[in-house]
């Protein structure tokens, strides 16, 4: 049975719920979300209470006027005086007496007088300024957290020697590294193209171009991973190797290029094997005798520890090369009073972040290659 209707009074009825919208702008709700129900953030501090609670235990929970940190941690341990001020610099600190420990014991251990790193007082939350030009154009200071001096302190660059920075974009180590005024020969590297651009706005940024000549300073894009096939192996006196790392600073304060977006699961999940292949290569660019400072800022033991065993392991089986790992307890002695160092490391040395000493997280591992 057919029923008649009066069709325009049925379209003035539905007039006002329907409205229609073009195929291309409509969104099935339902199954489709246009956005990620935890953001990369969330994320990444999901992760870190998970993972870091069970590594380091009762130490996660607590995540725990301005001075020259480096020039009061080698100041004489009898002065009393708070406001006192830092003598001139001597050449070198040492230890006369060796500490004992399972892996070679640094003895003496040196730090350049020339390098120049500021923080504020414990409980002081102040923050420097963004550093301006100075009259001749260049930047008089660098933003970096001070934890990550440290592993170019620790690597101990001696006057004429040469060195590899494997991984130096954007470029703070770099810096350090060429403000001990001890290298004969730097090369930078970085395989990204732009973190390379990071590099050389900084350095010309804080640099006069005569100390960036080709004679000095070697600036490349390479990938790290294939370093033996540049031909410079056994080359270099000292290698830094600042690797790629989930950054969890970074990771948890920032959305953009987060490494726990979904978009870069797999890129996460190669880290500790990115992060092995460069080890190797940076033990092969070593000179026996030579060191290698391997450094991250993360906490995670996956990226830290667990790299610098199987990078030393498969240097030993597949390409002969043998190495130890250096005591840096003496080179901690001098900064305990500044950073909270985790106590009971097998390998290598790491700073927590803390309530009264927020820096880091920085993990660094000293190797000597044997042969």
């Amino acid at each position: 049975m057919a029923v008649q209707t009066n069709t325009r009074v049925l379209l003035n009825k539905v007039r006002g719920i329907l409205q229609f919208i073009q195929k291309r702008h409509r969104v099935k709700t339902k199954w489709a979300a246009t956005s990620p129900k935890l953001s990369a953030t969330d994320l990444a501090l999901q992760n870190h209470d998970v993972m870091y609670n069970m590594q380091l235990g009762e130490l996660w929970p607590s995540s725990l006027g301005c001075q020259d940190f480096i020039a009061s941690s080698l100041h004489m341990e009898g002065s009393k005086a708070a406001d006192s001020v830092i003598p001139p610099y001597s050449e070198s600190l040492q230890f006369d007496q060796p500490i004992e420990g399972t892996y070679t014991d640094l003895t003496r251990a040196s730090i350049s007088p020339n390098v120049k790193c500021f923080v504020f007082p414990k409980g002081d939350i102040s923050r420097f300024k963004p550093a301006r030009p100075d009259s001749c154009g260049y930047l008089s200071y660098y933003l970096m957290d001070a934890a990550s001096v440290l592993p170019v302190l620790a690597l101990n660059v001696q006057k004429g020697q040469s060195v590899l920075d494997l991984c130096a974009a954007p470029g703070g180590k770099t810096l350090a590294l060429l403000q001990t005024q001890a290298i004969r020969f730097l090369w930078a590297n970085d395989w990204s193209g732009s973190r390379m651009s990071r590099l050389q706005r900084t350095l010309k940024s804080c640099l006069p171009s005569e100390l960036c000549s080709e004679d000095n300073l070697c600036i490349t894009s390479l990938d790290g991973r294939k370093w033996q096939e540049v031909g410079e192996n056994g080359t270099f006196d000292k290698v830094l190797v600042d690797v790629p790392c989930t950054t969890d600073r970074h990771s948890l304060v920032e959305e953009d290029n987060n490494i726990f977006s979904r978009s870069r699961t797999k890129e996460k999940q190669s880290l500790p094997l990115c992060q092995t292949q460069l080890l190797l290569s940076a033990l092969q660019a070593v000179r026996v005798g030579g060191e290698v400072m391997y450094s991250t800022c993360t906490l995670s033991q996956l990226q830290n520890q667990c790299v610098v065993e199987q990078a030393m392991s498969l240097a030993k089986e597949e390409l002969g090369i043998s190495a130890e790992v250096v005591d840096l307890q003496p080179f901690t002695a001098l900064f305990q009073d500044t950073f909270y160092f985790a106590p009971d490391m097998n390998v290598g040395v790491m700073v927590l972040p803390h309530l009264t000493a927020n820096f880091g997280p920085i993990y660094f591992c000293k190797l000597r290659r044997l042969s």
